[in-house]
């Protein structure tokens, strides 16, 4: 079966497109399920050890500020499984919020900022089986929240960065992965894209 060129969500005006292809996907009333395949990827190690841009990226480009959030839940297997929001300039320009399996078999919050190398910090573990992530635009700069219940005043800042392109450059979009693993199925559920400007990036309001 062939993978649509073009990915449609009820929550969001703009078609997107695949930067990678995945394993396979579908959309089932609004939520995104997405697979990674085995050994799949986006990190560019500064020991020059891992080079890959390999995970599948659903991803759009859209004008000004905005909000995008969803409520990620993956089917955790092997260390390093994640399902991912994230911002893509160009191979060596992007940042990805994860929900990550780590080394010790704990459920993270994990974020990864690349210009040129990649930037990796663990930010919280999560015991639950799910969490929301967000991501924000503020004229040419990018700010990465997570939220246990996705409620409003609930969001704590994980990142605020820059990726050095212009205002309203990149595309953003979806993302799973599996580097250690033979693949990693992720739910995007609860998908909402807001054009607005993010009031107050350290609360998150």
């Amino acid at each position: 079966m062939t993978t649509p060129a073009t990915v449609s969500l009820p929550s969001i005006p703009h078609a997107l497109h695949w930067q990678v292809w995945p394993e396979m996907f579908a959309v089932k009333r609004g939520v995104l399920m997405l697979t990674a395949g085995p050994g799949t990827d986006l990190f560019t190690d500064p020991r020059g050890a891992v080079n890959s841009a390999n995970s599948p990226m659903a991803l759009f480009a859209t004008q000004g500020d905005f909000l995008l959030s969803a409520k990620v839940c993956v089917a955790f297997e092997k260390t390093y499984d994640a399902g991912v929001l994230l911002v893509y300039l160009d191979k060596q320009h992007w940042g990805k919020l994860c929900f990550e399996l780590s080394p010790q078999g704990q459920r993270m919050v994990v974020s990864v900022v690349t210009k040129g190398d990649s930037d990796d910090c663990n930010a919280r573990v999560i015991d639950g089986e799910a969490v929301y992530l967000r991501l924000a635009r503020i004229d040419n700069a990018f700010a990465f929240h997570y939220s246990l219940d996705g409620t409003a005043k609930s969001w704590q800042m994980v990142r605020y960065f820059s990726l050095g392109g212009e205002p309203g450059s990149g595309r953003i979009g979806f993302s799973s992965q599996s580097p250690t693993g033979k693949g990693c199925l992720v739910r995007f559920e609860s998908i909402r894209f807001k054009q607005r400007t993010l009031r107050d990036i350290r609360s998150g309001l």
